[in-house]
C-alpha cells in the first residue's frame, strides 16, 4: 500500500471517528466549545479594555444601571 492511500484510509477512519463522536457526545462538543468561545470572547474583551481610557467605577454603575 502507498503513503497517498495510507494517508487517506486514516483521513477517512479520523472523519468517521469524529463524526460518531459528534453524534453520540453533542452535548460535550457543544459545552466544549461554547467555553472555548466564551474564553476567546473574553480573551479579547480584556485586550480591548487594555487600550481604552480609564472611567470611575460609578461611570461603570451608572451604565450598567442604565442597561438593566
Amino acid at each position: 500500500m502507498s503513503t497517498f492511500t495510507d494517508d487517506t484510509h486514516l483521513k477517512d477512519l479520523f472523519k468517521q471517528a469524529m463524526l460518531e463522536l459528534l453524534t453520540e457526545r453533542r452535548e460535550d462538543f457543544y459545552d466544549l466549545f461554547s467555553e472555548a468561545l466564551e474564553d476567546m470572547l473574553m480573551a479579547n474583551a480584556i485586550r480591548e479594555g487594555e487600550n481604552s481610557e480609564t472611567v470611575s467605577k460609578a461611570e461603570v454603575l451608572k451604565a450598567l444601571g442604565a442597561a438593566t
